[in-house]
């Protein structure tokens, strides 16, 4: 009976993503690259001590596209094994299409292999469900309930609802790419955590 009124909404939702999108890559390109390593390193320091992370075994992290000026999380690569903590980080199936997670010794050996991201090669052992206690996702934008707006090709939403409750979903973003709302459709996959370089924020207390 709704069916109507509900395709309407999620075109419009659609359609405010896609804006909210734009707005956010010509704020954060808008950043000088030095304004960007600081507060990378401050989203570092918070991850860092947040409890999920600092008990974690395994934790998957991703490498940086520098061009588009995303959080910065190769210190905490490097810290986490330090630790001792299993990292992994995500690749694409050339086949598929389908986001897995790998475990990588040497991250700096990672290339790009045609998604605009580097990648572990197929060689580094696959970082199944249930192996991974924390996913550290990206976002152009996030809300309080972790609800975020990515680049639009779903590869974390379609691919978190295989490793969580067992990995907590973390989503880091510069503080000002924090808003009040993001739009959400029914395949999105809210993080339980956010941080940013000036606060972390419980999702589940925001519900």
């Amino acid at each position: 009976m709704n069916g109507g009124a509900d395709e309407g909404e999620s075109l419009l939702r659609r359609r405010v993503k896609a804006e909210l999108r734009k707005r956010m890559r010509g704020l954060r390109m808008a950043m000088p690259a030095a304004a960007c390593a600081d507060r990378s390193a401050r989203i570092v320091d918070r991850l860092l001590t947040l409890d999920v992370v600092a008990g974690a075994r395994a934790v998957a992290l991703f490498w940086p596209i520098e061009e588009r000026h995303e959080v910065d999380l190769r210190a905490a690569g490097a810290r986490l094994a330090q630790r001792g903590v299993r990292v992994a980080y995500p690749a694409i199936d050339p086949e598929t299409r389908e986001m897995l997670f790998r475990f990588v010794d040497q991250p700096d050996a990672m290339i790009e292999q045609g998604f605009g991201f580097r990648e572990p090669s197929s060689r580094e052992p696959e970082a199944p469900p249930g192996e991974l206690d924390v996913i550290v996702i990206p976002a152009l934008a996030v809300d309080p309930r972790g609800h975020r707006v990515g680049y639009g090709a779903g590869y974390y939403d379609r691919t978190l609802p295989r490793f969580a409750p067992g990995a907590v979903p973390v989503a880091v973003a510069f503080d000002f790419q924090l808003v009040a709302e993001a739009p959400s459709v029914e395949t999105d996959f809210a993080a339980r955590w956010v941080v940013t370089d000036a606060r972390v924020l419980d999702a589940a207390a925001a519900d």
